[in-house]
């Protein structure tokens, strides 16, 4: 079975502000009292990703 994903312009860059913790959390370091961080960081990227690929390829009705 073929899984690989092509993702049309997927070497284009987008800019991310994220904090140092926000960072170090998706690079794999641990805020036990605090995961929320991860969670603000991926949330972040996931809106990037929506307001600059999913958005351009809605069709216009």
């Amino acid at each position: 079975m073929n899984t690989s994903v092509r993702i049309p312009q997927g070497d284009d860059t987008v800019k991310i502000e994220l904090t140092v913790k926000e960072a170090m959390a998706l690079a794999g370091a641990k805020f036990p009292n605090n995961h929320s961080i991860e969670i603000s960081a991926r949330k972040k990227i996931n809106s990037v990703i929506e307001d600059h690929y999913i958005e351009e390829h809605k069709p216009i009705n």
